[in-house]
């Protein structure tokens, strides 16, 4: 009669808790019951925090109470470690800053203790909207104290199978029987089994022959061999056989196990590098429920957050700026093209080496500078060169010559006001690129190029230098690898500008060096920022100093501009902030106000001038309105 009363409310318990599970399960279907995600009304900025500190809340009579907790690296639970004071969360919208490139965001998830069981784990993703972008951050699970039991036994289970794996080979055959048959049968084979002696591989052959080999497969366990085979192949069957979801250790925030029936607060925090022109950021929350390691229901999502974001780029000043240049009248420009002449010829021929498309690009160089408006070609000088070897007159007559074919063969690819206007010269030996290329030339030892350089000194008799320079071991050297880079065209171009009448003008240009510095400031490439504009020292080398976090250099510029711009007030205030000098701080804050009272609400957007607020605030008892 006992035994059939306890069987029977054993059964009315079971009953009960199902009947339990499955309204729950009905309650977060249909919405009733969900997650929560806010972000903390009270809520501080953090400067990427090195810990993260998890909070549960157990629910008891006199209302929750909120406790830090930590996890045990040993048995998973949260274990409570203080007591601290219930964060008000009502709040769907946060505005956090940008610092240094990066952006840090806070918010809570909030598990009702009524969605969770302990046969049940809950996988929380948290998701990151920037712009067109989704990006997971790292899951949160809660698991229930039967749901990690499950899971351990599982794994208990799959070790117990790896044991079962035979890795000695001499398990699988039976030795006793083995060696007395070979003791019988094969004497002195038997004797090798004390002796340590090393057997060459010819005589351990000739010693078991193939009868023995036949004695090791009889006394094998084949079947066992076979039955220990198949379960190396079917580990990984095993494993998802026994071990339904896997404890996960890498890429998870937290995986706690909860052991009570309050409800979850876990402050979750992500720190995360900004992108140019990020306004704001939206976190949304999605989950699954799980059971016996099967997905049973996906959770209802909760309201997402949006994260707006406030960037010190934002305060940077856009006006164009210029810079004074001078223009002359008189404009030189000139190219080099490689034309590759045959030895002693001047003839141009375009299907010797790369002549076809240097030529091209010559032509395309004339073209354009002959097309640009604002400029009007004077002349067009083609000068062509030789290297010293040989005679200098004889250099001299074929520069002149290959000088006269270029000019020929650009000739007839050109218009006739271009055409009158090209004139030929010639370098019969081009001795000052000769020695350019020798003092930049590593593969000639120090001594050697010395040497090379005094020979050049004096070139009032060319041949003789050269002569000399052919008597060097390096001689060969020199001609196959530095002459033939001698042997090049030269096109100057002698231009004026059109409609300019004076020889210089002093006029303003945009300063596009500038521009770049306060594009990198926009792209929060801070430390490019700072060292285009550092020499400037105005408002936007300021700005860069202080989103780089160079305080002290930051505040050496700002001593030295106009304090009567509102901007360098607000700027001085926060780095005096962030040095510690909140009274002169507040000085320069609230002449800022004076001039632009607007600025009262972008203090609320930066967390240093947001203590300046508290401070005037406290100050002044009620807080002023401009």
């Amino acid at each position: 009669m006992c035994f059939r009363l306890r069987f029977v409310l054993i059964f009315v318990l079971l009953a009960v808790s199902a009947c339990t599970s499955y309204v729950k399960v009905r309650q977060m279907r249909s919405g009733q019951l969900k997650m929560g995600l806010s972000v903390r009304e009270d809520s501080e900025y953090v400067d990427e925090p090195d810990v993260v500190v998890d909070t549960v809340a157990a629910q008891e009579s006199q209302g929750p109470i909120f406790m830090n907790a930590i996890r045990d690296s040993e048995t998973g639970e949260m274990v409570a470690t203080d007591v601290i004071s219930a964060s008000r969360v009502v709040a769907r919208f946060r505005n956090v800053p940008e610092r240094g490139g990066y952006v840090t965001i806070g918010f809570d998830i909030m598990v009702p203790g009524r969605m969770m069981e302990s046969r049940w784990q809950l996988k929380i993703h948290p998701q990151m909207r920037l712009g067109q972008d989704t990006v997971r951050l790292e899951p949160v699970y809660i698991t229930g104290k039967d749901y990690r039991k499950a899971q351990l036994r599982g794994y208990q289970r799959y070790q117990a199978f790896l044991a079962s794996i035979i890795t000695d080979t001499t398990d699988l055959v039976r030795m006793r029987l083995l060696e007395i048959f070979i003791e019988r049968n094969f004497p002195d084979t038997y004797r090798m089994k004390n002796d340590s002696s090393v057997v060459p591989e010819p005589l351990a052959q000739s010693l078991f022959g193939v009868t023995q080999a036949d004695a090791l497969r009889h006394y094998t366990r084949h079947w066992r061999a076979e039955r220990n085979e198949r379960k190396k192949r079917n580990k990984g069957n095993m494993f998802r056989r026994f071990v339904r979801d896997s404890i996960v250790h890498e890429g998870l925030r937290l995986d706690t196990v909860m052991t009570g029936s309050g409800d979850f607060i876990y402050q979750y925090n992500h720190t995360f590098k900004s992108r140019p022109l990020l306004k704001k950021v939206g976190v949304s929350l999605n989950g699954d429920l799980y059971e016996d390691g099967r997905r049973i229901l996906t959770l209802a999502y909760p309201d997402d957050l949006t994260f707006y974001i406030s960037s010190l780029s934002s305060l940077a000043d856009d006006s164009p700026r210029y810079k004074m240049i001078v223009l002359e009248r008189q404009v030189f420009d000139h190219t080099k093209a490689l034309i590759d002449f045959e030895s002693g010829s001047a003839a141009v021929d375009t299907l010797r080496g790369d002549n076809a498309s240097e030529l091209s690009r010559v032509l395309r160089c004339v073209g354009q500078v002959g097309s640009r408006g604002d400029l009007e070609l004077d002349s067009l000088v083609i000068a062509a060169s030789c290297s010293p070897e040989g005679a200098f007159e004889y250099n001299r007559r074929l520069s002149q010559s290959r000088s006269a074919a270029v000019v020929s063969m650009l000739g007839r690819h050109l218009d006739d006001s271009l055409r009158m206007k090209m004139r030929a010269s010639c370098v019969p030996e081009n001795w000052e690129q000769l020695r350019l290329l020798v003092r930049n030339d590593s593969s000639l030892n120090r001594s050697v190029r010395r040497q090379l350089m005094d020979i050049m000194s004096d070139l009032s008799r060319p041949d003789d230098v050269e002569g000399e320079m052919s008597r060097m071991k390096e001689y060969r050297y020199l001609r196959e690898h530095i002459y033939p880079q001698l042997r090049s065209v030269t096109f100057e171009f002698f231009m004026h500008r059109r409609g300019m009448v004076k020889d210089t003008v002093h006029t303003t240009v945009p300063d596009t060096v500038y521009m770049s510095g306060l594009r990198a400031m926009r792209q929060m490439d801070y430390k490019r920022a700072v060292e285009i504009l550092r020499p400037y020292g105005d408002y936007n080398a300021a700005l860069a100093y202080v989103s780089s976090g160079y305080n002290h250099s930051a505040l050496q510029v700002l001593e030295e501009l106009d304090s009567s711009d509102p901007r360098v007030c607000y700027l001085m205030a926060m780095v005096l902030s962030r040095l510690g000098r909140d009274a002169d701080a507040l000085g320069w804050f609230e002449k800022a106000l004076v001039m632009v009272p607007a600025m009262e609400f972008r203090a609320n957007l930066d967390p240093e001038m947001s203590e300046l607020v508290k401070i005037r605030s406290r100050k002044y008892d009620v807080y002023e309105s401009y």
